[in-house]
């Protein structure tokens, strides 16, 4: 419950993709000086467990550590037993989403159709992410039928678009390369526009609450 809540609380999930080990803790690191508390790391990044174990162990105090891009009930096992406080994947696997809650984590599996969003949601997710989040009228019009299941946009949120999703009914949302770009050179200069962007990010949010 304490995961769970913290993503109800802090709602933005940063999404760690195409990063070694050595870098997503700098990355991590600077996302929780912009005010970032949940990060999420794609499976199929280099050495992606270890950068769980490494994040977990210099950042869970003050972060929780998911693990995304998870297919299988064996990588969700992996992720656990590295650290991930929660289990986000694209698709919907029931096997994937037992073995999370058996564990005590948070599940997160993505869907993207009612049909979908309802079959995550009766398997026990906790959280469904839709994906890929075509817009905000799109989880305003799901919220008309399954207004009592927690969704989660992912891809296509920035900080210019957040304050619609927020007001269509978002629990949280998962932000991608418009926050990280996996692809660029960690240096101390992008480590400080990263920083400066997560503060965008939370003050946009924070604006929404007002």
């Amino acid at each position: 419950m304490e995961t769970l809540q913290a993503i109800y609380k802090h709602q933005l999930i940063a999404i760690i993709r195409g990063v070694p080990p050595k870098d997503a803790v700098k990355i991590g690191s600077a996302l929780k000086e912009g005010g970032i508390r949940l990060v999420e790391v794609a499976l199929n990044s280099p050495d992606a467990f270890e950068s769980l174990r490494m994040l977990s162990r210099e950042l869970g105090r003050e972060m929780k550590i998911g693990a995304g891009t998870v297919l299988d009930p064996e990588a969700a096992f992996s992720a656990i037993q590295a650290g991930a406080d929660f289990i986000l994947s694209p698709t919907v696997k029931a096997a994937t989403i037992e073995m999370t809650k058996r564990y005590g984590k948070v599940s997160i599996p993505g869907a993207y159709t009612p049909t979908e969003i309802l079959s995550a949601y009766e398997l026990g997710a906790d959280i469904v992410k839709v994906f890929p989040a075509s817009g905000p009228g799109y989880i305003k019009d799901i919220r008309g039928p399954l207004s009592h299941i927690p969704l989660l946009p992912t891809g296509g949120v920035n900080d210019q678009n957040i304050a619609a999703f927020k007001q269509a009914g978002a629990v949280g949302f998962g932000i991608g390369s418009s926050l990280v770009d996996g692809k660029a050179e960690v240096t101390p200069a992008f480590l400080r526009e990263l920083t400066a962007k997560a503060k965008n990010y939370v003050a946009a949010l924070e604006q929404t609450m007002k």
